[in-house]
């Protein structure tokens, strides 16, 4: 059950706000196999004076149009949150037609049992949702 918050400059048209969140949502679904409708995102829009950042950063120029996306959810290998970070960049680049450089990505991560939605069936040994995959839930398993 990944939950989401993407920040931006305030003044970003709807359109690019939802291309942002469905970039997003398709490189968890791709990654991770959540179900489709396991879908929380929250679109923080920024004043231009709280959305701070240095102009270059790792030798590389910023620009206006960058946003901060942090990903909540449970624990997953290193392997598997490295393949997260690529698809979200690449699905950014196509579906929102952002710069790479423009993105920077965090992710919380937190027990299975720190969450809480009606409906939701959670495999006690696994500690993912029951609607995922056997292959799902493997790939994210830390074992």
């Amino acid at each position: 059950m990944p939950f989401v918050e993407i920040y931006l400059r305030k003044g970003k048209t709807p359109e690019f706000r939802k291309a942002v969140s469905q970039a997003v949502h398709k490189s968890m679904r791709q990654v991770f196999q959540i179900p489709e409708d396991d879908f929380f995102h929250i679109v923080h829009d920024m004043e231009p004076g709280d959305f701070l950042q240095a102009p270059t950063f790792f030798g590389l120029k910023r620009s206006a149009d960058s946003v901060i996306i942090r990903m909540t959810f449970n624990h997953r290998p290193p392997a598997q949150k490295a393949e997260l970070f690529e698809a979200v960049a690449d699905h950014l680049v196509e579906t929102a037609g952002m710069r790479r450089e423009d993105v920077l990505l965090t992710i919380l991560e937190t027990a299975a049992e720190n969450w809480w939605a009606q409906g939701r069936t959670i495999d006690p040994e696994t500690g993912f949702d029951t609607r995922m995959s056997p292959e799902a839930m493997a790939a994210g398993r830390l074992d």
